[in-house]
């Protein structure tokens, strides 16, 4: 009988993890983590502690070590078989041993067990990590640490790859937090989606401060931590000097150069957004869909804010060009059977099918659909720009990363991760490997800002991506520069693009080079450029160094898994450069081992899994409550089907069908017979709750408004009352939609970026009209309103 002291599991077993204690350093925009895990035995016989755990996906492990009272086991990295053929000997014969090792199917999830602890000992493991800050859309510089890791969706061709691991509502141990921030640049404010303490500054400069976690925080959801610099965009270069005990001619022996760029494109060519693409919008639809965005008591659920943002992206897309709407689930389906022109007629059939969008598509397959989406061709001079929204819980991450990457060539991917729990890796994964942007929606943001964002990136002028990026160094004499990172294959105006390279040989004297990146936008050259010093300007540790270690590393798995050349000596090369910079690979592991302690171990260890926080698990809609949920938990795990391809219809399809019912569960049984009840009228659809999201639903795909009572209403204002302000010289719709543009800037002025692109197209529209007496329009209006907008503000 298991003695249950102390904390315990929902299952009523004992959790040896007590408490996690983080420090974060922050330099800049790169950040050092240290993790220290404190672990307890209380039971009355030794036992194995398993955790199963997320880290953001582009985080560098880089030191693990085990306290056993005062004696301190520093772990080495070891190739990954060798490492857990230590762990087993080191168990099996009575140590104590510890175990850290990084998921072979994706690179945000690590597993550290923690062997033969005895009865009352205590453990403290410690974790350290580096990694570089994603920019938000708001200039933030983003930080998470993710306690939340969801069930991830097996596809049934897929062999399981991350393994399990238990959960729970109440997580029985703490987490302490303290955040140091040492700056270049001036520190406006730090943000968190926990609770804080207040800021501390520590000079006058504001360049450096201090802030922790508010005392009692249960570690049940991810930390998010938002840090504002004056000018995030400034442009940087980091020498790090090499290590003297390093081998000579390696890349820990030599300096190794850090280049943060921030492109500026020509004003001309930003003065005008592309009116030409085909935009695929790819929406999770599986039941975790149908969780709520947030905690809070007015929180939306995630497919309701995904439908508002389809909205908001249906109305700003341009004329004349082309888009289709793909929903996934453990089978997906379209709108349309390929990409349609964008136009009045496709934009309200398309809006229909939105409004009646659910969460009851079973499981989170992303492949088939991208697979399908992939198989589509291109529209001569219309770019395709893939929009891809899911809370991103699956297993094959690699294998879908490896499909965008093969087809980079062809479109860009811009991905947003929704809720807690949404696997980095794929993320930041399909962006990178898509030339994208990845965005996360987590706490109480609102999707609509950051969709809208990625759309301004997806509309700007484009980098050819058929034409190289050309990066050039000048260096002084006897200096050679070996660039470390993938080409670059992506680039948008105000956001960051990082260099790595290794420095070699000796200067001549002098200090200084320059990185140049040149690249053609709409047909023209345009040139940045960057100086820096070779001399190292801080002592920085080996952040630089691992962080393009990292890099290396990184690039030759990917080369790996597409089997460019021989995978045995790409793996060697990996397992060599990841041991030499003392960062964790796909193909290594952390292992100590306390040879010092010895016991009798009689059968096989108590084996104790940790649990991590899960969300609530999502209602099934309109499944009889008992019976079916009864049966269906009957039945998960069993292999599901491969998915289908099913096209929307106005009416419902009777060509579903169930191949082989062996590999169909319970689940997939509900969603085939209500898949198509979305179908079986359409019914008026529900005003907007948000006046403007009923705003822009009542505009044409051409950006005007039509002068009705739905848009006087949005006002406050009958329709009478709207018509009969109407200058006589100017037509109803050009008087509807000027209003619309009043309204937009005097009430709505804080949520700009949500609007604008509503805003340009009104604009575009009003202008192509001709019309006289806009003057007295603005002047009218503003009196209705109660605006003070001029016409130049309008852009009309």
């Amino acid at each position: 009988m298991v003695n249950c002291c102390g904390l315990v599991s929902e299952r009523n077993q004992p959790v040896p993890l007590k408490s996690i204690s983080v420090q974060l350093q922050v330099r800049d925009h790169v950040t050092s983590v240290s993790s220290s895990l404190q672990y307890v035995n209380e039971e009355d016989r030794p036992l194995e502690a398993v955790f199963v755990f997320p880290l953001p996906a582009d985080a560098a492990v880089c030191h693990f070590s085990a306290k056993i009272g005062e004696k301190q086991i520093v772990a080495e990295l070891q190739d990954k078989h060798s490492a857990r053929d230590q762990y087993d000997d080191a168990l099996s014969s009575g140590q104590q041993a510890f175990l850290l090792e990084e998921s072979d199917e994706s690179s945000d999830v690590f597993k550290l067990s923690v062997g033969c602890l005895s009865p009352g000992q205590i453990a403290v493991i410690t974790i350290v990590y580096v990694m570089e800050l994603i920019i938000q859309a708001d200039d933030a510089l983003r930080f998470c640490l993710p306690a939340v890791l969801n069930p991830r969706y097996t596809p049934a061709a897929s062999a399981a790859g991350v393994p399990e691991v238990s959960s729970a509502s109440v997580i029985p141990y703490t987490l302490s937090l303290s955040v140091d921030v040492r700056s270049s640049d001036r520190i406006s404010r730090l943000e968190s989606s926990c609770p804080l303490d207040p800021l501390v500054f520590l000079n006058a400069q504001h360049t450096h401060a201090t802030v922790t976690l508010s005392a009692g925080h249960r570690f049940d959801k991810d930390v998010e931590l938002l840090l504002y610099y004056e000018n995030t965009h400034q442009p940087t270069a980091v020498v790090e000097a090499g290590a003297a005990t390093a081998q000579t001619g390696s890349l820990m022996a030599d300096p190794v150069l850090m280049i943060s760029l921030y492109p500026e494109f020509p004003a001309d060519v930003m003065s005008s957004l592309a009116s030409q693409g085909e935009f695929v919008f790819v929406v999770d639809r599986s039941g975790s869909m149908d969780r709520r965005m947030h905690h809070g008591k007015d929180a939306q659920m995630r497919i309701e804010s995904a439908r508002d943002t389809l909205l908001l992206l249906l109305k700003s897309l341009p004329m004349g060009c082309y888009f289709n709407i793909y929903g996934f689930g453990s089978r997906f389906k379209s709108f349309f059977p390929q990409s349609v022109v964008y136009s009045e007629d496709t934009m309200e059939k398309a809006l229909k099918r939105v409004k009646r969008m659910k969460a009851d598509m079973g499981g989170t397959e992303i492949l088939q659909p991208l697979k399908h989406i992939y198989s589509q061709p291109c529209f001569p001079d219309h770019p395709r720009q893939l929009f891809i929204f899911t809370d991103g819980e699956v297993r094959n991450t690699k294998e879908l990363l490896d499909l965008v990457k093969s087809h980079a060539y062809s479109h860009r991917c811009f991905s947003f991760g929704i809720g807690e729990g949404a696997s980095t890796a794929l993320i930041t994964g399909m962006a990178r490997a898509g030339s994208g942007h990845a965005q996360f929606i987590t706490g109480t943001d609102r999707m609509q800002p950051k969709v809208m964002q990625s759309l301004r990136f997806a509309l700007q002028p484009a980098v050819d991506i058929h034409v190289n990026i050309s990066v050039e160094w000048t260096v002084p004499e006897g200096v050679t520069v070996d660039m470390l990172s993938p080409p670059i294959s992506a680039l948008f105006q105000g956001q960051r693009a990082l260099i790595y390279a290794q420095l070699k040989g000796q200067s001549s004297g002098k200090t200084e080079g320059a990185v140049t990146v040149k690249y053609r936008l709409k047909d023209q050259p345009v040139t940045n450029q960057l100086q820096f010093t070779l001399k190292p300007t801080e002592d920085t540790g080996r952040t630089i160094h691992q962080l393009a270690a990292r890099s290396v590393i990184r690039s030759l798995e990917l080369e790996e898994r597409a089997r460019r050349a021989d995978t045995g000596a790409i793996r060697s090369r990996i397992v060599e450069l990841s041991v030499q910079a003392g960062v964790s690979s796909v193909h290594t592991a952390f292992i100590a081992v306390n040879k010092d302690s010895k016991q009798t171990v009689k059968g096989p260890l108590l084996q104790r899994r940790v649990p991590v926080p899960q969300m609530r698990p999502r209602k099934l809609g309109c499944c009889p409550k008992k019976k079916m949920c009864a049966f269906t938990k009957m039945t998960r795990g069993r292999p599901m089907a491969t998915p289908k391809m099913i096209f929307d219809s106005p009416t419902p399809c009777a060509a579903v069908t169930v191949e082989d019912s062996s590999y169909v569960t319970m689940e997939d049984i509900f969603n085939i017979m209500t898949v198509e009840s979305d179908y079986a009228s359409d019914p008026e659809p529900e005003p907007q709750a948000d006046p403007l999201l009923q705003l822009v639903s009542l505009q044409k795909a051409s950006g005007c408004w039509e002068l009705k009572a739905a848009l006087a209403a949005v006002f406050g204002k009958k329709e009478d009352e709207v018509t009969n302000h109407r200058p006589a010289q100017v037509d109803g719709s050009v008087w509807a939609t000027v209003l619309a543009l009043i309204w937009l800037h005097t009430c709505r002025s804080g949520d700009q970026v949500e609007w604008q692109f509503v805003a340009m197209k009104a604009a575009s529209w009003i202008r192509s009209q001709k019309q006289d007496g806009l003057t007295q329009c603005v002047c009218d209006g503003n009196v209705l309103l109660g605006g003070h907008v001029t016409q130049e503000a309008l852009g009309i």
